[in-house]
C-alpha cells in the first residue's frame, strides 16, 4: 500500500514523501554530508589554475611565455615572464586557498527520517520537524505527537530556499495536520527557552534551506572595475598597433639599409616582409609592460587594506553591543565614493525599533501622555482595550529575567521581574503597557492563554491564530471564553481594518481623527476591533480552515480566502500610538549626506502621515521644500528630481522594484541599507547593500556588503571610507599606467636607434624584477595610505568628479 501510495502521489505534484514507521527505513533519502569548500588536495591546483585562466590578462601573459620559447621571435629570455607569472598567480592561489580554509565544513551528523535530540547548547545540523518540546519540568507537544510508537507519511514540499515559509501534511492515524515554518527548525539554528526537543529529519545535506540559499551570488562590479578593463583594452589595442608600425619601420629599414650592410648580416635568406613579421610578435613581446600582469594583484592587495581600515574603524565601533562595522566584500570599497541614491528603510534603521507604549483612543475618547508607559493601574484606559491588546498579542511569552543559577523559563506566576519575549516589538509594547495598567499577561500553552485582570485570573482557548503578512497587513486570533462565547480580535493597519468593519460599528470618524493626530506626532498606530462568531458559524469555518491548512497548492492563498470569510463585520474598538525614537545622529547624518549631493530615499510600509513626519524629524524633509503627493508619479521624470523621497505603504518586493527603476533608468549608483528581513532583497538589488545589526535578526547583514549597527555610521562609511578609497584606486592607476608607459617608451624610443629590430634597452632582470619589486612599493602605498583630512570631507566631495 504504501508503494503505491508513494508512486500515485509522485504522478500528481512534485512533492516529497517521508514514510515513518519503526519496520521501515526507505533507502531513497538524501544523506546529510555537505560540503562548504571548493578545493581538496588533489583538485587544488587543477580548478584554481583554471579559474585564474579565465582572466583574460592571464592568458594574455601564457601566450607571451609560449612566444617567448621561439627563438627567431622572441629577444627576452622566457623567465622575464614566467617568473612574474608564476609569483602573480601563486598570491592569487594562497589568497584563494586562505578563503576555502575559512569556509571548511563537513556534516555527517544525520539523515532523513532520522529522530534526533536537539539540545539548547547546540546548533541544529539539519531543518527538523519538532516533535516534542522539553520545558524545564514539563513536557508538552509543540506539534502533535508524543507517542513512542508512531507509524505516519509526511508529504511536504520539494525542496527550495525560502527560508520564510514552508508547506507540508503528516498523515497519522487516519486524521491530516498541517506542517509550517512554525513547526521546523532550519540547520543551523538554536533554540530558546528549553533545554531539548525532540525531532525529525526533514530535509538533511544539500536540500536544506541554508544550504540552498548558499548559491552563487550575483557578482557587483564597480565603475573603477569597467574603466580598468576599458583601459586594458585599450592598451592592448594601442600595443598590436605599436608593434605593427615598427614591424612595418623594419620591413622597409631592412630593405633599404639592412640587405646592403654587410656586418648585419646573419646568414638567414628571409625576405623582409617576414623579417617584419618577426618583428611583429618580438615587440608585442617586448612592448608587453604596458598590460601590466601585476595590476589585477596590486588592486585586490589595495581594496583588502582598505576594507581592513573599514573593519578597523573604532568611530564606527557601537560599544553598547560590542558591534565593529564589517566589510563583507573586498570590490566594492571606491563604489562607495560614487553613491547617488541612498535607499533606507525606517523602522530600525532610522529608528530604534524600541517601542514604548504611548497613547491610544477607545470608544471615541483618547488617552494618554508623553509617558503612558510607567501609568498606574488606576490610569488605566479601559479594561476593555486594555485585556483586548493582551489576547491579540500571541507571538508573545513572558519569562522571567536570568539571575544566577536560573535559566530563561516561562513563568507562571507574577513577578516583580517579569518580562516580555516577543516577536514583535510593537506587541511586547502594549503587553507591557498593559501589564502596567494591572492587566498581566502570565502564561500561555500552545492552546491557552491565562491573564490576571485585576485580582481575578482568566483563562482564555485559542481556536484559531490568523496570521500576519505583508499583504494582508492585519492579523487575527479566535478565542474561547471561560464562559463559552467565542470571539475574533483583529488588529492591522487602519486602511485595512476600515474596509472590513460593520455598517453598525460605531466612532469611526472620531477614531480616524486621532489616527491622524497620532501619525502627525511620528507614533505607530494599529487599529483595534472585534466579532462575536456563534458556534455554529465557527464550526462551519473550521472545517474550512483546516481544509486549507492541509492544502499542498497554493496554501498561503488558500488561507487568506478563508481569513477573508471571517474577518468581516468587524466592530472597531479603538486604536493604539506607539512610539520608536530616532536612533542618535540620524537628522545629522541625513543633512551632511544631503550637502554631499546624495539623494536619500525613505521606503516604508508606514501609512502617508507618520511618513512624512518622520521625515521632519530626521531633517530629510525641511520646511523650505516643497512638497508633492502622487500614487503613480513618473519616477524618472519626477521623483529622480526631488531632493528627498518618501514611499509610503509599500512592500518589501515594491522596495526592490523601487530601487530597479532607478537603476535602470538613471544609470545611478546606488545603496539599500536595512535591518530586517523584509529589506533583503532591496539590499540585494542596488549596486551595495548595507546591513544594519538591530532587533530583527541577521538576515539583512547575511545579505548585505556592508554591516554595522548605526544608521550614523553611513556618513564615515560614505563620506571618509569610500571618498579616500575612491581617490586612492585613482590616484593608483594613474601612477601604475604612468611608471609602466615611462618603463616600456624607453623601448619604443630606442628602437628608432636599433632598426626597428625589437632589441631591449634593459637587463633581462632588471625587467623581470620592474614591476614585482622595484616599482611596486611606490604605488601600492599611494593606494593604501594617501588621504585628506576627513573634517573637509563633506566641503570637498564633488572634486570625486574629476578622477572620473
Amino acid at each position: 500500500v504504501w508503494e503505491l501510495l508513494l508512486t500515485f502521489n509522485r504522478l500528481q505534484a512534485p512533492q516529497k514523501y517521508i514514510y515513518i514507521s519503526q519496520f521501515l527505513n526507505p533507502t531513497f533519502c538524501r544523506g546529510n554530508a555537505i560540503k562548504t569548500y571548493k578545493y581538496n588536495v588533489i583538485t587544488f591546483l587543477p580548478l584554481n589554475l583554471y579559474e585564474q585562466f579565465k582572466r583574460v590578462a592571464n592568458i594574455y601573459f601564457l601566450a607571451l611565455l609560449i612566444l617567448q620559447i621561439i627563438p627567431e621571435i622572441s629577444t627576452l629570455p622566457w623567465y622575464t615572464t614566467l617568473i612574474p607569472l608564476v609569483i602573480v598567480l601563486g598570491i592569487t592561489a594562497i589568497k584563494d586557498l586562505v578563503d576555502d580554509l575559512v569556509r571548511f565544513g563537513l556534516w555527517k551528523t544525520c539523515e532523513v527520517n532520522s529522530s534526533v535530540i536537539v539540545f539548547s547548547t547546540w546548533p541544529s545540523g539539519a531543518n527538523l520537524h519538532t516533535l516534542i518540546v522539553h520545558l524545564g519540568k514539563t513536557t508538552c507537544s509543540n506539534v502533535f505527537i508524543s507517542s513512542k510508537k508512531l507509524t505516519t507519511l509526511i508529504e511536504c514540499e520539494e525542496p527550495n530556499n525560502r527560508l520564510d515559509k514552508f508547506t507540508g501534511m503528516m498523515l497519522w492515524d487516519r486524521e491530516r495536520y498541517p506542517l509550517e515554518l512554525d513547526n521546523m527548525l532550519l540547520r543551523g539554528c538554536k533554540i530558546r527557552n528549553t533545554d531539548w526537543c525532540h525531532g525529525l529529519v526533514i530535509f538533511a545535506g544539500g536540500d536544506t534551506k541554508i544550504m540552498k540559499n548558499g548559491g552563487k551570488t550575483r557578482f557587483k562590479r564597480t565603475k573603477i572595475d569597467e574603466l580598468m578593463n576599458y583601459m586594458v583594452y585599450t592598451i592592448f589595442a594601442l600595443l598590436i598597433l605599436v608593434s605593427a608600425g615598427l614591424a612595418i619601420g623594419h620591413t622597409y629599414w631592412y630593405e633599404a639599409i639592412g640587405t646592403k650592410a654587410w656586418y648585419l648580416f646573419d646568414g638567414k635568406t628571409q625576405t623582409p616582409g617576414y623579417r617584419g613579421f618577426l618583428s611583429f610578435w618580438g615587440y608585442i613581446i617586448v612592448l608587453n609592460t604596458m598590460v601590466p600582469i601585476s595590476l589585477y594583484v596590486s588592486v585586490e592587495v589595495i581594496r583588502l587594506g582598505q576594507s581592513k581600515f573599514i573593519n578597523w574603524d573604532l568611530q564606527m565601533y557601537f560599544a553598547e553591543k560590542d558591534t565593529p562595522a564589517k566589510a563583507r566584500t573586498t570590490t566594492l570599497n571606491e563604489q562607495l565614493g560614487q553613491i547617488q541614491y541612498v535607499f533606507s528603510d525606517k523602522t530600525g534603521t532610522l529608528t530604534q525599533n524600541i517601542m514604548q507604549f504611548k497613547k491610544c483612543t477607545i470608544a471615541g475618547r483618547s488617552y494618554g501622555t508623553e509617558d503612558s508607559s510607567n501609568c498606574s493601574p488606576s490610569a488605566t484606559p479601559s479594561w476593555w482595550s486594555t485585556k483586548t491588546v493582551i489576547l491579540q498579542s500571541h507571538n508573545i511569552g513572558p519569562i522571567k529575567k536570568k539571575t544566577a543559577g536560573t535559566d530563561f523559563c516561562f513563568c507562571t506566576v507574577l513577578s516583580g521581574d517579569l518580562i516580555y519575549q516577543a516577536a514583535s516589538p510593537d506587541e511586547g509594547a502594549l503587553v507591557t503597557a498593559a501589564r502596567n495598567f494591572g492587566y498581566v499577561f502570565l502564561s500561555r500553552t500552545q492552546d491557552t492563554m491565562t491573564i490576571r485582570e485585576m485580582d481575578q485570573e482568566m483563562t482564555y482557548e485559542m481556536l484559531a491564530l490568523l496570521d500576519f503578512n505583508s499583504d494582508r497587513k492585519r492579523m487575527s486570533i479566535i478565542l474561547k471564553f471561560p464562559d463559552g462565547r467565542i470571539r475574533l480580535y483583529c488588529k492591522g493597519a487602519d486602511t485595512v481594518i476600515y474596509e472590513r468593519l460593520s455598517p453598525n460599528s460605531k466612532h469611526k470618524e472620531t477614531t480616524q481623527t486621532a489616527l491622524d493626530i497620532f501619525a502627525n506626532e511620528t507614533l505607530r498606530t494599529l487599529c483595534l476591533c472585534y466579532k462575536d462568531i456563534s458556534a455554529e458559524e465557527f464550526e462551519a469555518w473550521s472545517r474550512r480552515h483546516k481544509e486549507a491548512q492541509v492544502t499542498m497548492n497554493d496554501r498561503e492563498a488558500a488561507l487568506d480566502a478563508v481569513y477573508e470569510q471571517i474577518e468581516n463585520n468587524l466592530m472597531l474598538i479603538g486604536a493604539t500610538a506607539i512610539e520608536d525614537k530616532l536612533q542618535d545622529g540620524v537628522p545629522e547624518t541625513i543633512a551632511k549626506l544631503a550637502k554631499a549631493d546624495i539623494k536619500i530615499w525613505v521606503l516604508t510600509g508606514d501609512k502617508k502621515e507618520t511618513a512624512e513626519n518622520i521625515g521632519y524629524s530626521c531633517s530629510l524633509l525641511t520646511d523650505d521644500m516643497e512638497i508633492h503627493y502622487g500614487e503613480d508619479i513618473d519616477f524618472v521624470d519626477m521623483a529622480c528630481e526631488c531632493e528627498a523621497v518618501i514611499c509610503c505603504r509599500v512592500t518589501p518586493k515594491q522596495k526592490a522594484n523601487v530601487v530597479s527603476l532607478v537603476k535602470k533608468y538613471k544609470k545611478a549608483v546606488t545603496l539599500s541599507i536595512g535591518d530586517g528581513a523584509n529589506d533583503v532583497n532591496m539590499i540585494k538589488t542596488a549596486d551595495i547593500g548595507v546591513g544594519i545589526s538591530g532587533q530583527e535578526g541577521m538576515q539583512a547583514v547575511m545579505s548585505s556588503d556592508y554591516a554595522f549597527a548605526q544608521f550614523r555610521y553611513l556618513q564615515r562609511l560614505l563620506l571618509v571610507h569610500g571618498r579616500w578609497s575612491y581617490i586612492r584606486m585613482c590616484k593608483f592607476l594613474r601612477f601604475f599606467f604612468f611608471k609602466n608607459f615611462a618603463f616600456t617608451l624607453v623601448h619604443f624610443w630606442y628602437s628608432f636607434f636599433s632598426g626597428y629590430s625589437s632589441q631591449i634597452t634593459f637587463e633581462d632582470w632588471f625587467i623581470t624584477l620592474y614591476n614585482l619589486a622595484y616599482s611596486s612599493l611606490p604605488v601600492l602605498l599611494v593606494g593604501l595610505l594617501d588621504q585628506v583630512k576627513a573634517e573637509f570631507v563633506v566641503d570637498q566631495r564633488k572634486e570625486n568628479s574629476n578622477y572620473e
